[in-house]
């Protein structure tokens, strides 16, 4: 029996509104939630696709994130997982850009490479460590590769009869400048050393060589260096002094007169390190393959490089292990 007010209306259900507004309420509460969730992963997905906008002070982060540049699509992996946990839209669509960043910049490196051409140098680039037992066997191993040039670096005085004596059968032409050298098939002029020594590092440190090699294609100025080491510690990646080597490398490498250029060396850097780039910035990197080359035993990222003006370098790939902590590389140069 529904009670009745002094005027004869029935009474208003004071609870039914508020119940009704409140489900209104909580329903556009957890639609706007799903976007509003989820906006650090969103960010960190920013980092992902565009480690460029990563500052290099302090500690020079935008480097260490840029060395490990093909890892940065796995990372998706964990976030994905998070963004599911926390239901969010916002961060489940942000992971979409660092998959389209990453198949962009890597994707193109799994494809098949062209057929060898008449054109083309096979290169081999290595640091034979210089605390390598078994120099001799090391230069087995490259010269079973077949190359036309063998770019090394650690070369110490002890071991450097031995790699002669290896590669002499094959490579009848060879120059060495400090701890670096390069052996050909083709004759050599005009040998000089690099100066790529940073500023703060004491007189009798050379890890630069120029030479030309007469190739059947013409003359190509060829480039073997070894920049300094960097290292990661609380400080961050310290990596100044490779930074500065890798400016007066370029800087030698813009004023070349030669028009086709091949740069052999240990770079101690990726070539998406925006350290590196006033040397990368003017020359081609190879267009196929990953080769990490360091360290041997787990190869985290490729600091063994083969770069080229002129010319066009391409897959680029690794060599059985040596007595040494980095992996050789080759690669085939089509001279343009």
């Amino acid at each position: 029996m529904v009670e009745r007010t002094d005027s004869g209306a029935a009474p208003a259900d004071t609870g039914a509104a508020p119940a009704a507004k409140a489900g209104v309420s909580r329903w556009v509460w957890e639609r706007r939630g799903r976007w509003t969730r989820g906006r650090v992963i969103a960010v960190l997905a920013l980092l992902l696709a565009f480690p460029g906008v990563v500052p290099n002070r302090p500690g020079h982060l935008g480097s260490l994130l840029e060395a490990f540049a093909p890892w940065l699509g796995l990372a998706v992996v964990p976030l994905f997982v998070s963004a599911l946990l926390r239901r969010s839209a916002t961060a489940l669509l942000s992971l979409l850009l660092p998959l389209v960043a990453w198949a962009f910049a890597f994707g193109g490196l799994f494809l098949a490479a062209p057929e060898p051409g008449g054109r083309d140098l096979v290169v081999v680039q290595h640091n034979v460590s210089d605390v390598n037992t078994d120099p001799a066997g090391t230069a087995r191993t490259l010269a079973g590769a077949g190359p036309d040039l063998i770019a090394l670096e650690e070369l110490v005085p002890a071991a450097l009869p031995e790699y002669e004596k290896a590669l002499a059968p094959d490579f009848r032409f060879h120059e060495v400048r400090g701890t670096v050298g390069l052996w050909s098939r083709h004759p050599l002029s005009d040998t000089r050393v690099v100066d790529i020594r940073p500023e703060g590092i004491a007189e009798g440190w050379s890890r630069g060589l120029r030479t030309v090699v007469h190739t059947p294609q013409g003359e190509v100025a060829a480039y073997v260096a070894h920049l300094p080491s960097v290292r990661v510690g609380t400080s961050g990646f310290a990596s100044s002094w490779r930074d500065e080597s890798a400016h007066l490398l370029g800087r030698a490498v813009a004023a070349e007169t030669v028009a086709k250029v091949i740069v052999l060396g240990d770079l101690n850097g990726t070539v998406d390190d925006r350290g590196l780039s006033p040397l990368t910035s003017q020359l081609n990197t190879s267009e196929r393959g990953f080769a990490f080359s360091f360290p041997a035993s787990f190869p985290l990222a490729r600091i063994d490089q083969v770069l080229a003006r002129s010319a066009t370098v391409g897959r680029i790939r690794t060599l059985p292990a040596t007595g040494s902590d980095h992996l050789p590389v080759t690669a085939r140069v089509t001279l343009g």
